[in-house]
This record gives structure tokens, sequence and C-alpha cells, in this order.
């Protein structure tokens, strides 16, 4: 499934507390999350990006803490993938347990502001429809792949269980038996 989106850049270093300020880590409600999501780095983010849009940083995206709240606030907010040159590991790993599409490549220096792109997850490709050109990042591991279509990792593990997760709430995730 390939995923279509206007790019909102950054540079360097955004941190989990310019994604999702701190202030704000008083719920865990992802709707409540994704209305101040990168609020302190790009005030009305939130109100401006669309559903699908990409987020494109430089170097050590995701760095600082290794709170969740920052790709469940990205999702929440409608961003579709992220495409960076580095990412934070622990950033890396938390946005793959909750089904953030990532895209590692230093192509994203190319990448401009309101570009119009198309992402492949499962090849790494990166179209960049205004300027004609295509661009590759390292496709996920299998594995991490299986997570992003599940959803993330606990729709993953609840599949494998048999269970369906039913719904994300602020308290954590409420699943069934099949």
């Amino acid at each position: 499934m390939n995923l279509h989106g206007k790019a909102w850049k950054y540079g360097d270093n955004i941190d989990t507390d310019q994604i999702i300020p701190g202030r704000y880590l008083v719920t865990s409600d992802p709707k409540e999350l994704g209305q101040h999501c990168m609020e302190d780095a790009d005030p009305g983010f939130s109100k401006k990006v669309r559903p699908g849009d990409v987020l494109v940083g430089l170097k050590n995206f995701g760095c600082g803490s290794s709170r969740e709240h920052a790709p469940i606030s990205l999702k929440a907010v409608g961003v579709s993938a992220v495409i960076a040159k580095s990412f934070a590991r622990i950033f890396y790993r938390n946005s793959i347990n909750l089904g953030l599409p990532l895209f590692e490549t230093d192509a994203a220096e190319r990448i401009e502001q309101g570009d119009d792109l198309e992402l492949n997850p499962s090849t790494g490709e990166i179209k960049n429809v205004t300027k004609g050109e295509t661009y590759h990042a390292q496709p996920l591991p299998e594995f991490a792949q299986e997570i992003m279509a599940a959803g993330g990792l606990m729709n993953y593990v609840a599949k494998k269980k048999g269970l369906t997760v039913v719904t994300p709430t602020p308290s954590g995730y409420d699943a069934r038996q099949d």
C-alpha cells in the first residue's frame, strides 16, 4: 500500500519535546496529543497538516526522551510516515511498535517543504511527484513490515494470540477473543 501526502520539512535534531511538548504528557489520549503535535517547533501545525502528510527531517530525528507520546501524536494528527537521514534508535523502535512507517535515507535533503510525495513502505521507494525524482530508503525488515501491516505491535501480538485489538484507548488497548 502506497502512502501519499505533502512534505513538512524540518532540520537536524528534532527531539521528542519538539514533536510533543512535555507539558502535554499528562495525557495519553491520542486525539489530545495530536492537537499539540509540533506545537513549539511549528505553531498551528496540527491545524495545517492533512491526513496522509509526511514529516521530513534530517539527522537524528526523534532524539531526546524515550516517550512513546511522540509517534502517537504524529499518527493522531494524521502524519502517515516520517522520512529522515537518521533516526534516534528509541524513536525508531517506538514508531515501529506503534505502526508509524519510517524511511531512512540521505535523500531527505532533496525534499522541500510542500513537495508532493508518494511512498512505498514495502520497497522503501519515495517518489517526489513535485520534482519528478525517485529516492530509495532501506526497507524495514520483514518482521517490522508485519508489525506495520498489523497497525503496530499490540495488534500484531493480538493477532498472533487469536485476539483482535478493538481500539486504542487512553489507558491502553482493549482486546477481545475472536
